[in-house]
């Protein structure tokens, strides 16, 4: 018993730093307690990425008034005073006056043909800084989702680490009782300590882990949530709906956002060959002014008014190869956004299969693990029964554990990769929403 109790002990002195460590870090920053939907909405809020797509999305949707802007009229104000000190020898007059005036004019463009190219230009730009903010839309979810269920994948490491340590520290202490007593050799012993001293090492590593996951989740929150609602035990496995492979992959095709980016650059850039092209045309401009001049001279005092209304005309002739020259740049530029576009097309189809088979295959490995787990747990009572009747050594046992322990972290990472690869695969289609992490904040334990 005096042997059981030095072990304990010595137990508790290796586990005393990880443990302070994680004690200091919750000091030094507040702590909060929260299930995904409230680290979801922390995030809207605190996380800068999001907060950047957020910015430029705002900033595209003024491509539009800026390109609807080169068809309608400009008009402008001028006006201008100047001070005139004018000397005459002969006969001898000198005379300072000021001469004052101001001019209004405006023009219209009626044929423009680079600035219908680009109002046509700025309604595609408007369309893919829509799909790139839906991308970090959809994006923020699987990143608050991966952080989370990480750092209670790292919870559950080192719970596993621990209890792991527990069972290996007891089946010491049995090693050494039984080589006190001569039913067995210091090999047991020895075993069992090198593996404490393992357990020990990993348990450690876990400790770190953790830290970085939970510090991976406050890059995106803004704050250490140090508590986080735990999965539930009994986690609803779903298949695709549909269960059909080739129909998720043409669903990712009409509407994945990753394609509707590619598609709105790929017109952009046909917009761009036309605006280049069009610096060949003829422009005709209705152009009108008023303007009004107030002045005495030494010769004539008076206000001088006119108006003027008519149409300019203006065609390039020769601009030194400038105009030829960018319309083969922007040529290349529309092909190499056609082969993006290819290359996005076959990405997207190509996430949209692994999260398939991430969701598919991840529920046959979920059951297999909880079957594998209850296997494991009936090899380790039996083997500890035959432990104590002498048909197994303590290795044996510790075999058994380790294999328990091996099925009890697979399972528990096998259950959260089902969950992030069912929001990867609707987030590949463009179907991710906030309902979605309402149902799976339902499958958390309060």
């Amino acid at each position: 018993m005096k042997s059981r109790r030095s072990a304990f002990s010595h137990l508790s002195c290796i586990r005393i730093r990880p443990v302070s460590l994680a004690l200091l870090a919750a000091i030094a920053s507040p702590a909060y307690a929260a299930g995904l939907v409230e680290v979801y909405r922390e995030a809207q809020q605190q996380d800068a990425a999001y907060a950047s797509a957020r910015a430029a999305y705002e900033a595209g949707q003024e491509k539009l008034p800026q390109g609807r802007a080169l068809l309608l009229p400009t008009i402008n104000l001028s006006a201008n005073t100047t001070g005139n000190d004018v000397s005459v020898d002969s006969p001898a007059t000198d005379r300072k006056y000021n001469s004052n005036g101001y001019s209004l004019s405006l023009s219209q463009p009626i044929y423009r043909k680079q600035n219908f190219a680009q109002y046509e230009q700025s309604k595609s730009q408007v369309t893919q800084a829509e799909a790139q903010f839906a991308i970090a839309r959809q994006d923020l979810i699987v990143r608050v989702a991966q952080a989370y269920f990480d750092v209670l994948l790292a919870q559950d490491n080192v719970a596993l680490a621990g209890a792991q340590k527990a069972a290996i520290s007891e089946q010491l202490e049995q090693a050494k009782r039984n080589f006190e007593v001569g039913t067995s050799t210091i090999v047991d012993t020895h075993e069992a300590q090198a593996r404490f001293d393992l357990s020990t090492s990993q348990e450690i590593a876990a400790q770190s882990d953790l830290e970085i996951k939970q510090r991976a989740l406050q890059l995106i929150v803004g704050k250490i949530m140090e508590r986080l609602d735990a999965l539930n035990e009994k986690l609803p496995l779903i298949l695709p709906e549909p269960n059909d492979m080739a129909k998720w992959v043409e669903q990712a095709e009409q509407q994945s956002p990753q394609i509707a980016v590619q598609r709105a650059a790929f017109e952009v850039a046909k917009q761009e060959v036309e605006k280049n092209r069009a610096g060949h045309y003829p422009t005709l401009d209705l152009v009108a002014g008023y303007n009004q001049n107030a002045n005495s001279t030494y010769l004539v005092s008076g206000t001088v008014t006119s108006q003027t209304i008519g149409l300019q005309l203006n065609l390039p002739i020769f601009q030194g190869g400038s105009v030829n020259s960018k319309v083969r740049e922007a040529l290349a530029n529309q092909e190499k956004a056609r082969q993006d576009l290819e290359l996005g097309s076959r990405q997207a189809a190509l996430q949209t299969r692994q999260s398939f088979l991430g969701v598919t295959s991840g529920m046959a490995q979920v059951k297999a693990l909880e079957q594998a787990l209850v296997s494991s747990q009936s090899s380790l009572d039996s083997t500890k029964l035959g432990q104590e009747v002498g048909v197994r050594t303590n290795v044996d046992v510790l075999n058994a554990q380790q294999q328990l322990y091996t099925a009890k972290r697979d399972l528990s990472q096998a259950r959260y990769s089902y969950i992030l690869n069912q929001l990867k695969l609707k987030s590949a289609v463009g179907t991710l929403q906030d309902e979605d992490v309402d149902l799976v904040n339902r499958w958390l334990a309060k």
